[in-house]
């Protein structure tokens, strides 16, 4: 049998709120990309910096990398569908991996630029003030959208979101360097120190080997959704959780994500002759425990039939049951205790009598039922039996 989440227990989203909100963020940080990149553009060719065209062309990359998970998150947003019945998420894993592809690009052109300029004639630049002006208030922007974007990426657990806001974290530190190249650029000029002309190069490489490390550290984050690579130790932790549980065993865990939704396939083993009603009950216990370890889970769990594990408490407790089952159909075993102690097995359990049963038959049905138990069920020390009157239209 096989029990599948409700929808509410599943993990199903708020559609309209959060893809509304994510649209808007990825929306801002768009435009906020084509100010940065138009400013940092013109000054950059105005001052001859390399350290800010650099920067420009990072910038557009950011441009296209932000429209991209902007368009992203609106195809994530979809509902599945007969095409994509896990949803649309993936597409946001795919923007992720375009943009590490377009920032390891960049990193070529600037390492390609910069070792030339060391190497050959410098081209003068100019660190003026609006050098200076056009970074500063690409420091402010990139710091505003970096928290933005990254506060919805947490609260919706956006990989595309995350990764833009690793971009503008990522010019944050890399506008520093580029100032830095340019105050030593204009050091240089009021000094005459001329090995500090080479600075503003130095600081284009030193751009280059952020966003190397950030393409990198993407790329790998990329690939793991892409893969369906389950996070370290989750699939351990579930299976202790699940091991928990009032069954046999725990069969296959497997895992998958898709955009903010982590969808989990499990299996659970229990005895054969448990009821279709019970095996749901477990099924729910499970999904409410996945979830509570993977908030928002899509979970799916297939209830199996299995061996019980010679000699433990649950096998005896259901050999119990039969063994009373079988002496007479009319008791109903329940609340069976089973404790292990030096003199053998400790067995107390309550059993449904009908309540017109006079009292010296049900002495006789207990003295039975304790000489079953002991003849059937090797090494049983001490048997306590309770017997209990049966509502009226209750049982067999």
């Amino acid at each position: 049998m096989s029990e599948t989440p409700s929808p509410t227990r599943g993990g199903a989203r708020a559609v309209d709120g959060s893809d509304a909100e994510k649209r808007q963020v990825a929306a801002l940080s768009v435009l906020a990309a084509i100010a940065l990149t138009g400013m940092k553009l013109v000054v950059g060719l105005l001052t001859g910096s390399l350290g800010i065209l650099s920067e420009a062309l990072h910038s557009g990359l950011d441009l296209i990398a932000a429209a991209m998970t902007y368009f992203a998150v609106r195809l994530a947003g979809q509902p599945a569908d007969e095409g994509h019945p896990y949803g649309h998420g993936k597409f946001e894993n795919l923007s992720a991996l375009f943009e590490t592809l377009l920032l390891l690009g960049a990193c070529v052109w600037i390492v390609v630029e910069a070792v030339r300029r060391l190497l050959g004639e410098p081209v003068e630049v100019d660190p003026s003030v609006w050098a200076f002006l056009v970074m500063g208030v690409s420091i402010a922007v990139d710091f505003s959208r970096s928290r933005a974007l990254q506060r919805a990426a947490q609260k919706y657990d956006s990989q595309a979101l995350e990764a833009d806001a690793l971009h503008f974290s990522t010019d944050i530190w890399s506008s520093l360097v580029v100032v830095g190249g340019l105050a030593c650029v204009l050091v240089a000029e009021r000094t005459g120190l001329a090995w500090l002309r080479n600075a503003d190069a130095v600081a284009a490489l030193c751009v280059a080997l952020i966003v190397v490390g950030v393409s990198l550290r993407l790329g790998r984050r990329t690939l793991s959704g892409l893969l369906d690579e389950a996070p370290a130790g989750l699939v351990q932790r579930i299976h202790k959780r699940l091991s928990e549980l009032q069954v046999q065993e725990v069969g296959r865990i497997r895992l998958r994500k898709g955009g903010a939704t982590t969808f989990v396939d499990l299996s659970l083993g229990v005895l054969g002759d448990t009821s279709v009603e019970e095996g749901h009950r477990l099924a729910d216990e499970a999904e409410g425990a996945v979830c509570e370890l993977v908030p928002g889970a899509d979970v799916t769990v297939h209830v199996e039939p299995a061996p019980a594990a010679p000699g433990s408490e649950m096998t005896l407790a259901r050999q119990v049951e039969r063994v009373v089952l079988s002496e007479d159909r009319t008791c109903q075993p329940h609340d069976i205790l089973i404790t292990r102690a030096s003199e053998g097995l400790y067995l107390s359990l309550h059993c449904l009598v009908p309540g017109n049963m006079p009292v010296e038959e049900a002495h006789a049905l207990t003295d039975r039922l304790e000489e079953a138990l002991r003849r059937h069920i090797a090494g049983v020390g001490r048997v306590v039996i309770h017997i209990e009157p049966r509502s009226a239209g209750a049982g067999p």
